[in-house]
């Protein structure tokens, strides 16, 4: 497996090849895989939470009444939504799906997931975004707080995963921790682990991607 020290490396030649920008760029980081039939079946939709926080967090919708969703407002929550706010979306699909394209993830009182089911389910299941069940005595800060700071994965019909590991403003360490963080995730999902990865890359937003081969165990 690579290691942080060689994702530094990689991280600071992403950002020394690529000029100066007007805006703040994301950094990114991509792994190609091998010997991996998506054909037969072969996916993955992981949430992975960070080390290092994004200086950009994810955006993350509750659909929760009641003090849930007065605790999930005080939290700063991207957005609560309530029971009549969902049945709403029934009736209008294209509103729906701007809704859902709007936020990374979504969080939602137990007590609600048959009806964001039934309303929703048909646009966030497909779309991997499913809502999260939380319990109603459970400390939805805690909940936003982690997911914040995660990001999803996912593989169907590719051999290519990609996804923001920060930007250019975060240090290169805390980069290469969170690049580490999410191709050991990978890993864990692989049925051969590190020998299922053919190639590294990591890029800024308009840069040109730094190559790492991966080396495996004979």
């Amino acid at each position: 497996m690579i290691n942080e020290s060689e994702l530094v490396k990689m991280i600071k030649d992403a950002k020394s090849t690529d000029k100066e920008r007007k805006f703040r760029q994301s950094v990114e980081l991509y792994v190609v895989l091998k010997d991996i039939d998506v054909k037969k079946g072969f996916a993955m939709n992981e949430t992975i939470q960070l080390p290092k926080k994004l200086s950009t967090p994810t955006t993350v919708c509750v659909m929760a009444g009641g003090d849930m969703g007065l605790k999930a407002k005080n939290a700063n929550a991207d957005r609560v939504i309530g029971s009549d706010e969902i049945n709403s979306l029934a009736a209008n699909k294209r509103e729906a799906r701007k809704f859902i394209n709007n936020y990374d993830f979504f969080l939602a009182d137990t007590q609600l997931m048959t009806t964001v089911g039934k309303v929703l389910g048909q646009l966030l299941g497909p779309r991997g975004k499913m809502p999260v069940p939380v319990p109603f005595n459970a400390p939805i800060e805690s909940f936003l707080d982690r997911f914040r700071s995660s990001i999803r994965v996912k593989v169907k019909n590719s051999l290519s995963i990609s996804c923001k590991i920060g930007d250019e403003t975060m240090s290169d360490e805390d980069l290469a921790a969170n690049a580490h963080a999410v191709i050991s995730a990978i890993e864990k999902k692989l049925p051969s682990g590190d020998k299922n990865i053919r190639r590294i890359m990591v890029k800024t937003s308009m840069g040109k991607p730094i190559k790492q081969v991966q080396q495996v165990r004979k």
